[in-house]
């Protein structure tokens, strides 16, 4: 996971940049069509690769878009924190196979709140947004804007503003005929992409049930250290702080739910649920839940159960499992199974999926062909949103609902002193926005 951005100084908020840039949207969250214009491939130039956000995620996302195209050269790195970028770069200096691919000298090295920025406007043609999901809104925006084909990594936001901002740059990106490949990095699995198509060929009937499961373990807490700040603390700890990470069934879940919509080839209209805090009490870990259950139902009845749970001691699985009126399927990392009158299981060695999504990308830039899946990472985006919504408020929220939202989940201003108040959703009081 990664790290974004540091500065001393104060900036407009989010909210702000949001209510002003996010524009008229549809409601159903659609994106609106727009024909694509004549675009001149790449060719062998050298393209130049950004890397805003150097944590794990932004370090692997770096290689990974490295080793896609021959001639891809690393050229400038921004973060929130200086130990973070220079670690990183570090690491990928270490690695021979990149030792030609890298050249990020001082003056290219940014850290702070407005990194980003500093990483668009220094010459590269590619970025990889790999910050905590709370910036992608904006640093989306701002490198569609400046001309830049785009890696984002998942989630592509934290709150419905962030969503429909989200929706309208990726318009713009196709209107300006700009790549954005989103990290949802399942979509990018051959082993996913042939089960998934054999159910879409109705390989076991109208799918009426799925569920979405994600049990793991825990992960990683940073202790608050004597010198640092509410905001310097909260930005160490992002994944622990619901304006940051979206909680975990946002930031992690969402791969899952996003396959069962891939499956459903759309979106339900409403969900219920329930969540909360067993395990993960202390304050260290911030105010999101360590488990959440929601049930989403389709218009046509169809329901998907989705369990995420970050506890230690307990059983873990990651899978979603379909089942339809000829029969059932397990789609998974584990197993892709189809089972009707006989049974077809996946066995062909397939390209690890983070490669090929990366792969796919540059390839795309090359033939003048730029990819966008931005319907898709916004609308699986706000699927896990409505989730949380629906657990942290206890009550029934419909797609509308959740699209329309007007909870803006960032600070007043981005500095490293106040920080958002730490408040804990208690179902039945807090009240959906």
């Amino acid at each position: 996971m990664d790290q974004p951005h540091q500065s001393g100084q104060r900036h407009a908020s989010r909210r702000r940049f949001i209510k002003t840039t996010a524009g008229a949207v549809l409601a159903s969250g659609a994106l609106p069509l727009v024909a694509p214009a004549p675009v001149h491939a790449a060719g062998s130039d050298q393209l130049r690769v950004g890397l805003i956000g150097c944590g794990g995620r932004g370090g692997g996302a770096a290689q990974q878009a490295l080793l896609a195209d021959p001639n891809v050269k690393l050229t400038a790195m921004g973060d929130a924190f200086e130990d973070r970028l220079t670690g990183c770069l570090k690491s990928l200096s270490a690695l021979e196979m990149l030792a030609d691919k890298i050249d990020v000298p001082p003056e290219r090295q940014f850290v702070g709140f407005d990194a980003y920025k500093d990483v668009l406007a220094s010459g590269v043609d590619v970025v990889l947004l790999t910050t905590p999901p709370h910036f992608r809104p904006i640093h989306l925006k701002a490198a569609i804007e400046a001309g830049k084909h785009v890696f984002a990594e998942k989630p592509v936001a934290v709150d419905a503003p962030g969503v429909r901002s989200v929706i309208e740059t990726c318009a713009l990106a196709k209107k300006k005929q700009l790549s954005v490949v989103s990290g949802l990095c399942l979509r990018y699995d051959h082993g996913f992409r042939d089960t998934i198509q054999r159910i879409h060929d109705n390989a076991i009937g109208d799918i009426h049930t799925l569920m979405a499961n994600d049990y793991r373990g825990t992960i990683w807490v940073r202790p608050r250290q004597p010198d640092w700040t509410d905001m310097h603390w909260q930005m160490r700890n992002w994944y622990y702080f619901t304006w940051l990470s979206g909680d975990f069934n946002v930031e992690q879940h969402v791969h899952y739910l996003d396959v069962c919509a891939w499956i459903m080839k759309g979106y339900p209209v409403k969900a219920i649920g329930m969540g909360g805090r067993q395990q993960r009490t202390d304050a260290m870990y911030g105010n999101i839940y360590d488990h959440h259950g929601v049930t989403y139902e389709y218009e046509n009845g169809a329901r998907i159960f989705s369990h995420c749970r970050q506890q230690a001691g307990c059983k873990n699985e990651m899978t979603a499992k379909v089942a339809g009126s000829k029969g059932s399927a397990e789609v998974s990392e584990r197993r892709l199974e189809i089972k009707n009158e006989s049974t077809w299981r996946f066995r062909d060695k397939v390209k690890n999926m983070y490669q090929v999504e990366h792969d796919e990308l540059f390839a795309g830039i090359r033939a003048g062909k730029p990819l966008n899946n931005g319907e898709y990472m916004a609308k699986s985006t706000l699927l896990a949103i409505m989730g949380r919504m629906a657990t942290y408020t206890g009550q029934e929220v419909t797609w509308e609902e959740a699209f329309n939202s007007q909870q803006d989940l960032s600070p007043e201003a981005y500095a490293w002193g106040d920080a958002p108040p730490i408040e804990i959703a208690i179902p039945g009081k807090t009240k959906l926005a």
